[in-house]
């Protein structure tokens, strides 16, 4: 402007376009608004059709209550909705839509046409079009089903700046896709259909019992992500989660499988992300990002929607209560997945020729093993102990394999170990009873002694009674060593396929971890404090969270308005760089509540110190201890992946191997 202009109104058209900069940024925005109008309106049936991606027709119809004639001139005015009256109803809205910018934006930057019938009789519907620079609404009669219809022609028609960054109709319509994909999974009750230039495809019935749900996710996600995830519902202090997490070695090199939803509404969450990024932790391979579909539930009246004008993110009143939920449930889901139980996946999954355990997904917490094992339990315990602390697969019983359905009955496991028996007689007293650690071996000395114990002769040990004989393990027992790397072991579904030093890996790194963490960390106070600047909020994050630094070692005190002095750190991060940890520390408290960084810290380190300290490759074992490890992986929490989110092993079962060598066929 070369001379200052006079304060005046905006025309309406000018005014919705530039709001519909914030609500229409492409095609699938479009198709975003209207959908989320159209379960507002209770619908039972939601029907998407498209052609050119979006950009040339979006046609939303749906069977809802519809909107009636003497409302219909306001339904494309800004700032007019029904579903709110008062700032109290804005604090607990629970409708997706309330703005009322949506109708009118889209209107603005595109043709329009929304007809609706709030009557059961067809003919009694009105059409409404928004004409002229100031977007008044033309009402006239239009035969329509009961519900609303709403055509978009021609999008950005009139804005040819912002029809330029448009993408390919192939770009666009995977944009549109996967705003339906989102919307489909956010309500189960609602049936579903998309068409791109007259094809259809996607149609979901609508149901919402647990088969119907794991129907849609499985039509949406495919079948792999049901196979390779983990169901869980959990609920503490008014919030509820549930649905489906991800095994780790089923992860994806982009995150285009990650689904979360509060109340219904798809949203993300910075918070959010932070718990389930820190939950993932220790088990995904790195570049890696994990799948997910998750709702929680929480009282409308704790969570803030109206922070953003798409109404992606949340804001809610007690972030850290619901970051310690999320991490903590999805922690405990995770780690409860042991190698081979039923319920836990295998690592193998989506791999060729790999087969799939038995077991469906299972809430966390449910009929889950015994945690002594995880942490400072000999190597070499006795099989009929092992059996007892491995309960979950002694309580589920196993597919046989190639009989598909059909149960694992007490003469077939015995048979299944005879049969065994047979290939290794010299060792039948000492396969389910390995050699025990050397005297005072606990923790990681224990797994260690693993890999050091000399093939002396085993000494006979009474076999297991005869009732042990109707439970075989989960990862079988071994067979073979091969070039000093993997271990074959034979299971009842087939062949299983062992990384020693993976596996082996774990188990020390679990133990470490339960022994450092367990108790309080020792500390060190630093010779000379280290002197740091801070700024005002950095300084009250340190007053306020002193028992949080506290817990992980760390002491820090306030010397000044601007300046803090760390006096001590945790004894095995001494040689650590302070500065960047310290105001990482305060950087996360400040934001999420909670800081991982010391924890990470020491992970890594303890990580190093369990691959070096891990079994080796061509390290000869025998039978005894290599049975001893299949033991350890299946009551060791996170034991389908090794430290750095390899995985421990995999499988294939007796239907994969008689197709890879054409049996029967």
């Amino acid at each position: 402007m070369t001379e200052p202009r006079r304060i005046r109104v905006l025309d309406p058209r000018l005014a919705n376009q530039i709001a519909a900069g914030e609500v229409v940024e492409r095609p699938a925005s479009v198709v975003k608004e209207l959908v989320e109008n159209a379960i507002d309106a209770g619908s039972r049936r939601i029907e998407v059709d498209l052609e050119a991606g979006g950009a040339r027709l979006i046609r939303v119809r749906d069977d809802g209550s519809g909107i009636g004639e003497e409302d219909l001139p306001l339904a494309l005015s800004r700032h007019a909705t029904s579903k709110i009256l008062s700032l109290e109803e804005l604090e607990g809205v629970a409708s997706l839509g309330f703005r009322g910018e949506a109708l009118a934006s889209i209107s603005s930057v595109s043709r329009l046409e929304l007809v609706s019938n709030t009557d059961d009789d067809p003919t009694a519907g009105w059409r409404v079009v928004a004409e002229g620079r100031q977007m008044e609404p033309r009402v006239s009669p239009a035969p329509h089903p009961r519900g609303t219809s709403v055509t978009v022609r021609d999008l950005f028609f009139n804005t040819p700046a912002r029809r330029k960054f448009l993408r390919t109709e192939k770009t666009e319509f995977g944009h549109v896709e996967e705003a339906f994909r989102r919307q489909a999974l956010s309500r189960f009750d609602i049936g579903w259909v998309l068409r791109h230039n007259q094809k259809t495809l996607h149609q979901l019935r609508p149901g919402d019992d647990p088969v119907a749900r794991e129907r849609r996710i499985a039509s949406l996600l495919g079948k792999g992500f049901l196979e390779n995830a983990l169901h869980l519902d959990l609920g503490a202090a008014g919030l509820r989660l549930w649905g489906w997490v991800g095994l780790p070695t089923h992860s994806r090199a982009q995150a285009d499988q990650q689904y979360f939803f509060v109340n219904g509404r798809v949203v993300r969450d910075r918070l959010v992300a932070h718990a389930i990024r820190q939950a993932y932790r220790d088990v995904l391979f790195h570049g890696r990002h994990p799948v997910f579909v998750l709702y929680l539930e929480v009282d409308p009246t704790v969570v803030d929607v109206n922070v953003h004008p798409t109404k992606h993110e949340v804001r809610f009143r007690d972030g850290r209560m619901v970051h310690d939920f999320l991490f903590s449930s999805l922690h405990r889901a995770l780690s409860e997945s042991r190698a081979g139980h039923p319920g836990a996946g295998h690592p193998g999954a989506g791999h060729p020729g790999a087969g799939h355990p038995g077991g469906e997904p299972r809430e966390a917490g449910d009929d889950e093993a015994p945690q002594g094992g995880a942490a400072g339990t000999p190597a070499g315990e006795g099989g009929d102990r092992v059996a007892e602390r491995a309960g979950l697969w002694q309580q589920q019983p196993m597919a046989l394999p190639g009989r598909e359905g059909e149960r694992v009955t007490p003469d077939r496991v015995r048979a299944f170990m005879d049969g065994y028996r047979s290939l290794h007689p010299d060792h039948e007293e000492s396969l389910l009873t390995p050699q025990p650690a050397s005297p005072g071996a606990g923790g990681a000395a224990a797994g260690v002694a693993l890999a050091e114990r000399q093939a002396a002769p085993v000494s006979p040990r009474p076999a297991l009674p005869e009732a042990d004989d109707t439970r075989a393990p989960p990862l079988g027992f071994a067979v073979a060593q091969l070039h000093g790397v993997y271990i074959l072991s034979q299971s009842e579904r087939g062949l299983i396929v062992v990384d020693m030093h993976a596996a082996h890996e774990r188990i020390v790194y679990e133990r470490m971890k339960a022994q450092v963490h367990g108790g309080r960390l020792e500390a060190q106070p630093l010779l000379v404090p280290v002197s740091l600047a801070a700024s005002p909020a950095e300084v009250a994050t340190a007053e306020a969270e002193r028992e949080a630094f506290a817990r992980f070692g760390v002491e820090l005190d306030v010397a000044g308005p601007e300046t803090l002095l760390v006096r001590q750190l945790p004894a095995l991060l001494i040689d650590a760089d302070v500065e960047p940890l310290v105001r990482d520390m305060l950087g996360d408290l400040e934001r999420y509540g909670r800081s991982d960084r010391i924890e990470a810290h020491l992970n890594e380190l303890l990580a190093t110190m369990a691959c070096h300290g891990s079994v080796r490759a061509n390290r000869q074992l025998t039978l005894a201890e290599m049975n001893a490890l299949l033991r350890d992986m299946e009551r060791t929490e996170r034991s389908g992946q090794c430290n750095h989110g390899r995985p421990t092993w995999t499988e294939m079962s007796m239907k994969d191997l008689d197709r890879l060598f054409l049996r029967g066929q």
